[in-house]
Formats: C-alpha cells, sequence, structure tokens
C-alpha cells in the first residue's frame, strides 16, 4: 500500500495510543461516535462492543480490517463482512481470568451476605469455551461437582462429558452462563428457562444481556436464590426495576481484568499489524510495571468457606462496583469507560 494507512479505533481501548503512530495515521473516537463519516476514508477498525459494524456504518468505505478488542462479536455482521472482503479478527479468551474471578467473588460474597453454605456445591457452566474452561477449572480446584452444556462442543467432540441444558438446570444449584450471543441464545434464558431451576439456585449472567429474557427473570426471583448481573438487554440504558431487584448488578465489567486488557490491545494490534505487513508490531504487547499489576496467585485448598470468601473479596471487593452502579446507574457508560482494572487471580 502506497498510501499511509489510516486506523479508526475506540479512544476506551487502553495500552493503544501511540502504538501505531510510527506507521499509520489513526483516529481515536469513542466507540459509540464511531459513524458512517468517520470511517469512510479508513482501511481498518479498533473497537469494542460499543461499535456496531454493519452496513450502515461500512456501506461506503474502504475498510479492510476490523479487530474487537473483545471477545463477543455480535457487534459485528459477520455476514456483511465477508460479503466485502473484510477481515474480522476478535480477542478469543483475552478475558477468561478476569470473568472467572468476578464469577466466584460474586458466588462466594452473596453467599456470606445471606448465611448460605455452599456445601456440595453443583455448579452448572452453560457454554464452556475460554471463559467457560476457566470457570469449570475454579470450581474443580474448589471441590466443585460440575455439570457442562455446550452443545457446539458436544456436537465436535462427542457426548462425554457434556448434558442437556435440561438436565443441567434441573440438577445444578449454581448456573452460570458463559455463551456467545448468537440466533441460538438469544433470550435462551426464558420463562421455561427458569422454570426447570431448583429453588434457591444461583443465576450468574456476565455473558451478553440478551441471551436473558429480562421480564422472565424477574418473574423467577422470588423463586431463585441470590441473582448476578453483569450484562443487561439495551446497555447502558439499563432495567433500574431489574437491578433493584438482584443480589449484585455491574456496570459489564466482568472480564475488566488488568491482564484482560493488556491480552485484547495485544491480540487487536498483532491482528491488524499482520494485516497490513507491519512486521514491528507482530509480537507486541504493552508494557506494564509486572511488580504492580502481575496476576495474583491463590492457594485455596484447605480453607473454609469463610476463608475463601476472604481472599476473593480481598483480591477484588465486588460489592463496591455494586454500590457505584446503583448510586448512577445512568453513569453505565461512565463506569465502564473509567474502570480501574483490577489484578486476576489463578491457582495452579
Amino acid at each position: 500500500m502506497d498510501r499511509r494507512i489510516r486506523i479508526v479505533a475506540d479512544s476506551n481501548i487502553p495500552f493503544l495510543q501511540g502504538v501505531f503512530e510510527p506507521y499509520a495515521e489513526v483516529v481515536y473516537v469513542d466507540g459509540q461516535g464511531i459513524s458512517r463519516d468517520v470511517v469512510r476514508d479508513a482501511d481498518a477498525l479498533i473497537i469494542r462492543t460499543r461499535t456496531r459494524c454493519n452496513a450502515d456504518l461500512l456501506g461506503d468505505s474502504r475498510i479492510s480490517m476490523i479487530a474487537t478488542a473483545t471477545i463477543g462479536t455480535d457487534h459485528i455482521d459477520s455476514d456483511f463482512c465477508a460479503s466485502r472482503g473484510i477481515e474480522v479478527h476478535n480477542a478469543q479468551g483475552c478475558n477468561a481470568g478476569g470473568v472467572m474471578q468476578y464469577v466466584f467473588s460474586a458466588l462466594y460474597g452473596t453467599a456470606s451476605r445471606k448465611s448460605i453454605k455452599l456445601d456440595h456445591p453443583v455448579m452448572g457452566i452453560i457454554g464452556v469455551g475460554n471463559v467457560g474452561q476457566k470457570v469449570e477449572h475454579m470450581a474443580g480446584y474448589l471441590g466443585f461437582d460440575v455439570l457442562r452444556c455446550d452443545p457446539p462442543r458436544a456436537a465436535k467432540e462427542g457426548p462425554d462429558g457434556f448434558c442437556s441444558l435440561e438436565h443441567l438446570l434441573r440438577n445444578s444449584n449454581i448456573v452460570t452462563i458463559h455463551t456467545p450471543l448468537d440466533a441460538s441464545t438469544f433470550r435462551m434464558a426464558d420463562e421455561q428457562f427458569f422454570g426447570m431451576m431448583k429453588p434457591g439456585t444461583f443465576f450468574i449472567n456476565s455473558a451478553r444481556g440478551e441471551i436473558v429474557d429480562e421480564q422472565a427473570l424477574i418473574d423467577a426471583i422470588p423463586k431463585l436464590g441470590p441473582v448476578i448481573i453483569d450484562t443487561w438487554n439495551h446497555e447502558p440504558d439499563i432495567n433500574i426495576g431489574l437491578m433493584d431487584m438482584v443480589d449484585i448488578a455491574t456496570p459489564h465489567i466482568a472480564g475488566y481484568s488488568f491482564q484482560g486488557k493488556l491480552n485484547g490491545t495485544a491480540s487487536s494490534v498483532q491482528a491488524v499489524a499482520r494485516h497490513f505487513g507491519i512486521e514491528e508490531l507482530y509480537d507486541f504487547y504493552p508494557e506494564y510495571d509486572e511488580a504492580e499489576h502481575a496476576p495474583v496467585h491463590l492457594d485455596l485448598k484447605g480453607r473454609n468457606q469463610g476463608e475463601i470468601t476472604s481472599v476473593f473479596q480481598y483480591n477484588y471487593p465486588i460489592f463496591t462496583d455494586d454500590f457505584m452502579l446503583r448510586m448512577a446507574p445512568h453513569d453505565f457508560e461512565k463506569l465502564r469507560s473509567g474502570y480501574k482494572y483490577r489484578r486476576e487471580v489463578y491457582v495452579d
């Protein structure tokens, strides 16, 4: 390419500014402000979930590459992109550790607040990809029994180790969703879904809001145990009534760990660099203060529930995020963009 590459990037993606400037013209715009006019003369987009990439946005552009610093791609019209020869790259698994940390901080935190003993817990994991596998590993480490529902994986790998959605819902006392949002999962958690769950079951959604029929969830809450919601229908204009009913409400930040953001940006930069042949950035990874931000090793073996709760809450005090959203639900986007990334935790 003889002329200088032009990249439009979401200004809220961390660790990105200054990376491409030696090789390209870079325009930074808030994700929701990336418009048809802004992208018309661009060659690449680096985005998050707040930019919807479809014919309306891309129709008269010369975009040939879209990199999203997120796991999900439901904000990108893949059929349209394929028809235009636009390469699409997502940061698979980038925030898996952060979401895992969120799930167990929320689980033990609400169990402690409600004096619920997690004796012989059965965790049902719906969607066992990068995130679901991280959750499964931690659950096994903590002595949980695990049920796994993942029809695409079961079809590819065989049924051993997987179960039906109905079996999972009827036999779990913790249900956590980690599926992508697509035609098969849209409003999957509906009246029938909640009707199959046992009374007192924990319900956690940190995947995508539209996987859940929110009215069905509202109707089911009196029957359920603790309900933890990080992703919502119609973000950022969330259902305040539902927020008031759940035990933990957070502004779509489950995956907002420091390591997750490093991984998401690195994945996007490397993909764009390879697309345009910028060899100096093929192995790019942001520089950071490892002493201050390195992941935290947890040794939870032999600890009782109270001790485990304390360890998770010390490493990620999730109720602070819950409090901040409840105080200003209309600042949903501001809470996300200004979020102070937490350090991830891991076990051997």
